[in-house]
């Protein structure tokens, strides 16, 4: 099987993990499906790495290993523990999952167009996986959008993270090891962050609906 396939349809999984993060009810669940996703990551960072013969991809995909399917989905089940949330706690959303489905494949298909005139030798042969990439940012904005869990909403700019990194990996990945190690830092202290303020929002108002707080808030 032709490398840059491999790459192309493990971005397709990402378009999968990523509804399903975005459907799901249940935070907790979330998080695992996160974390499943991260690995569908680290996947493509070794694929291309190996493609490109990128030492630096390679570094790149421990990183993201530590980050992104440890420490990430980890921080937010720490943080639902202390919380006690359990695994049946169920989030709303302001959209029908019909409908989220329907604006998520909208925005996948808009990428798809948007990649068309692009003709970089770097992304020739993954132009399907940059698209997908590219609509990350877009499903990330709608899951914080739409979702009314606020640990939902962290999953969101997870998902827009995500998105920047494959794209940075698609188009230059020759990159050196630093642009990662900043990125993925960046990441999880932005995480840590959400994650500690979601806490503190909780054990004041004892509600993770978005809509419950700020009407406490009025």
């Amino acid at each position: 099987m032709d490398g840059y396939l491999i790459v192309n349809i493990l971005a397709a999984l990402l378009i999968l993990t990523s509804l399903l993060v975005v459907l799901t009810k249940a935070p907790r669940r979330a998080a695992y499906i996160y974390g499943a996703q991260a690995i569908v990551i680290v996947g493509m960072l070794v694929t291309l790495g190996v493609l490109t013969n990128s030492t630096e991809l390679f570094t790149w995909a421990g990183a993201a290993f530590v980050t992104k399917v440890i420490l990430v989905p980890t921080m937010v089940l720490v943080a639902l523990n202390k919380m006690k949330i359990g695994k049946d706690e169920k989030s709303a959303s302001t959209i029908s999952p019909v409908v989220s489905i329907v604006v998520i494949a909208a925005e996948v298909f808009l990428c798809f167009l948007a990649v068309t005139n692009i003709h970089l030798p770097t992304a020739l042969e993954v132009k399907p996986a940059l698209a997908i990439s590219l609509a990350h940012f877009f499903i990330g904005l709608t899951c914080i959008i739409t979702q009314r869990n606020i640990v939902k909403q962290i999953f969101g700019y997870c998902l827009m993270e995500n998105g920047s990194h494959i794209s940075l990996a698609l188009l230059a990945p020759q990159a050196p090891e630093v642009v990662e190690i900043g990125i993925a830092t960046d990441a999880v202290f932005a995480v840590l962050i959400m994650v500690i303020m979601v806490v503190r929002v909780y054990r004041s108002t004892h509600t993770l609906d978005s809509s419950q707080i700020m009407n406490d808030k009025g």
